[in-house]
């Protein structure tokens, strides 16, 4: 399998799309909850474009290709509502998706992270069963 980061325009052929990226104020972030992540020190990412932005330019319709949606969050409000996985799988389904797997979410301790202790082997444990997913599709589909 392919990993295609964030290309402006998806133009290769694939079985599953993984979208990700972090909570803030409840859903997926904007320009200026970007740029107070980075003022909170936040040392990676974009202050230009997002998952909300890029998911604009996808196109609607009928599609093959699985998607999984994945969110961080910082563990102090684990249990508030929101979540920028449940947004981007809500939009997905929108633009004629079909959804794999209910959005996940990963912790961090804060904004500069890291995550929590367990959380890489929980994230490591999701992507094998989602690849096997995908996997088996794809013969189903008679693609390989």
């Amino acid at each position: 399998m392919k990993a295609l980061f964030a290309p402006a325009v998806i133009s290769e052929s694939f079985d599953l799309l993984v979208l990700g990226g972090p909570t803030h104020a409840f859903s997926m972030t904007r320009p200026s909850t970007r740029e107070d992540a980075f003022r909170q020190g936040a040392t990676q990412g974009s202050t230009t474009i997002g998952l909300r932005e890029w998911l604009e330019h996808l196109f609607g319709g009928s599609h093959s290709e699985l998607v999984a949606t994945f969110d961080t969050r910082v563990a102090k409000v684990r249990h508030l509502p929101g979540s920028a996985a449940k947004g981007a799988a809500k939009i997905a389904l929108k633009l004629g998706y079909e959804v794999a797997v209910p959005a996940e979410s990963f912790y961090v301790e804060d904004v500069r992270g890291p995550l929590l202790e367990g959380e890489l082997s929980r994230a490591r444990a999701w992507g094998e069963r989602l690849g096997a997913q995908a996997a088996v599709r794809a013969v189903e589909r008679g693609v390989s």
